[in-house]
């Protein structure tokens, strides 16, 4: 069967006081592992997407930590360490320091969005004066 962990994951990124993050494809889905350092909301790395939000169908689990979900209607549902999640499009996301967190994607609706998710993290980061490790 396959499996993806932080120490088997094909992509792996560390930023020290940032994150710590394992992806990969694990039959037909995307499957990101991510530790946080610091608070974070992702709205930013949605601009440009639809409505300025995630437009994919997430399935996860929090294992450490808080993750606060807020609809298009502008609902929030706040997810703690236990809870498994299942998120629908049209959302933007955040995550408390601390946090651990497991998500599925399907991995072509993450594929659609990653061009413009990655621009706006890479734009954060250089904005931030944070360095992408070698």
């Amino acid at each position: 069967m396959p499996k993806l962990s932080m120490t088997t994951a094909t992509t792996k990124i560390g930023i020290p006081g940032l994150m710590d993050s394992a992806m990969g494809e694990v039959d037909g889905y995307s499957v990101e592992i991510e530790r946080w350092d610091v608070d974070m909301d992702f709205s930013f790395s949605f601009k440009g997407l639809p409505n300025d939000q995630c437009q994919a169908h997430h399935v996860g689990y929090i294992v450490k930590g808080k993750t606060t979900i807020t609809m298009a209607d502008g609902s929030e549902e706040v997810f703690e360490a236990g809870d498994a999640v299942v998120i629908k499009p049209g959302h933007t996301a955040a995550v408390a320091a601390g946090s651990e967190v497991v998500m599925f994607t399907p991995i072509e609706e993450a594929n659609a969005m990653a061009p413009v998710v990655q621009a706006n993290m890479m734009k954060y980061m250089q904005e931030q004066g944070i360095e992408l490790p070698s």
